[in-house]
């Protein structure tokens, strides 16, 4: 089999590497202490129930899958082949943080690895690629984790990615002649969803990004995997935050229902709308709605002196209608 067959076998990220062939070195046993996180590490947040779950396991069972990493500066391979670790060499981690974390709390020294060799482009790409395939990723963590491995592929900043991305939707309904969607960029992020498979691109623009733009608190309680984000978008529709934080915290204690948040959400809305000040215009528009409604149910329709009144009014209503038009024209 070769490298990159069993990297992919490894790893369980098949058909996701393109041409390049790693080389990977060895299976072995690294100190903890060995082993450095990268400046970017996709994953954000660890539940600590299943974090001590995982450490429990680990405790009777063993590991029984090794981490990845990768050695950084110079690596002598002979020395690393014969099963002794050269101790002033240390281990960029590539995938498998929350196997570290939880081994940390079952109190091991020593992790089994799989090491790599690699350049730092291709380490990212592993990480990311990596994190996007566990099955506990939550959808705001998946959401960033997409992003960023976009952003990656292109070389670009996020933002930039957004952009493309919003310009393809409105390219695909019609919205748009700028025909980005034959651009290289655009068929890179094609590619990337067809190769992950978990989310087409239409639907990661309407569902996904949208998860962006929350309020903090929402965006803090996602990535913890508190909450759903569908019911965290009902909910950050209130815009007052101590009430939204509210219902937040009630939705998570109660674990509420969509419907149920959506209820909440809508009494707080209605409340908010009828004790908004209303501008003049609208005022007076409520006013006019309200003496015609009063006018259709009257009696006054059955005195004649009155009606001539009214329909005087009327008439210097419609002179100031016709005033209206001949100023707009």
């Amino acid at each position: 089999m070769s490298q990159k067959r069993e990297l992919e076998k490894l790893t369980g990220l098949d058909n996701l590497f393109g041409d390049e062939e790693e080389q990977l070195l060895s299976e072995t046993t690294l100190p903890i202490s060995a082993i450095i996180l990268p400046p970017s590490q996709p994953r954000r947040y660890f539940d600590p129930k299943k974090l001590q779950s995982l450490a429990d396991s680990i405790k009777q069972e063993g590991l029984l899958e090794p981490i990845l990493v990768r050695p950084v500066g110079e690596l002598n391979t002979t020395v690393l082949k014969s099963g002794v670790i050269p101790t002033q060499l240390a281990y960029e981690l590539i995938a498998g943080e929350r196997r570290i974390e939880a081994s940390k709390l079952a109190e091991k020294t020593d992790i089994r690895v799989h090491i790599i060799n690699c350049d730092e482009k291709t380490a990212r790409k592993l990480r990311l690629i990596e994190n996007l395939q566990r099955e506990d990723l939550n959808a705001f963590e998946e959401t960033i984790g997409i992003l960023d491995f976009i952003s990656s592929e292109l070389e670009v900043e996020s933002n930039t990615a957004v952009s493309l991305l919003y310009q393809m939707n409105n390219e695909t309904k019609g919205n748009s002649n700028h025909n980005v969607m034959v651009s290289e960029e655009a068929l890179v992020i094609q590619t990337i969803f067809l190769q992950i498979g978990k989310i087409s691109w239409e639907s990661f623009v309407s569902n996904r990004l949208p998860l962006l733009k929350l309020p903090q608190d929402i965006q803090i309680t996602l990535e913890k995997g508190q909450i759903e984000y569908t019911k965290a978008q009902v909910i950050a529709r209130v815009k007052d935050n101590e009430k939204r934080q509210n219902i937040l915290k009630k939705a998570i204690k109660e674990n509420l229902s969509l419907s149920a948040i959506k209820e909440l959400v809508g009494d707080i809305l209605q409340i908010q709308s009828e004790n908004k000040p209303q501008s003049p215009q609208q005022q007076n528009k409520e006013r006019a709605s309200k003496i015609y409604k009063s006018l259709l149910k009257s009696k006054i329709w059955d005195d004649e002196k009155k009606v001539k009144k009214v329909n005087r009014l009327f008439d210097q209503i419609e002179a100031l209608l016709e005033e209206k038009k001949e100023d707009a024209s």
